[in-house]
């Protein structure tokens, strides 16, 4: 792999899937279908009608769809479900972390007083258990040194 295609691993191309960042249809995924010129890429999705969208109203995702030149609507549809690309897009990070946020924002004030208290009480049980393995180990520590800890070679020597 050269040196140039190791740093760019999104490139704008036909077939690669984009999510769309803002617009009418924000929080979609689509497919680039063409390239119109330096700023604008005719795009389609399952979820979204085909249109020219400028490329700062998207972000390039990882995956790539192997689809021809202004493929047609039915065939970005095969292809899309060919390639089961709804269960792959669940499974990133991105998508976790979008739905997170969403669950988050639908949240009541009492879901996240629910939140609250339940982290409260982890982290009571969490400081508990710390608090039982640090009292084991300073005793292990304390029994040591009442003993007067292990004898070297030398000191056995000087007593005698």
């Amino acid at each position: 792999m050269s040196a140039l295609a190791a740093l760019h691993q999104k490139l704008v191309q036909i077939g690669r899937v984009v999510f769309v960042a803002f617009g009418k249809d924000v929080n979609k995924l689509a497919v680039i279908v063409d390239i119109l010129d330096q700023n604008h890429a005719l795009v389609d999705g399952p979820s979204l009608e085909r249109q020219i969208m400028n490329f700062k109203a998207f972000h390039l995702t990882k995956f790539l769809l192997p689809i021809a030149h202004r493929a047609g609507r039915s065939n970005v549809r095969k292809v899309w479900a060919k390639e089961g690309l709804d269960a792959k897009w669940a499974e990133t990070s991105w998508a976790k972390k979008l739905e997170m946020r969403r669950r988050r924002a639908a949240m009541s004030d009492f879901d996240r007083f629910a939140v609250m208290k339940a982290k409260q009480q982890r982290n009571r049980m969490i400081a508990v258990e710390v608090g039982k393995l640090k009292k084991v180990a300073r005793k292990g520590k304390s029994a040591g040194a009442r003993r007067g800890g292990k004898k070297t070679a030398k000191t056995a020597t000087k007593k005698k």
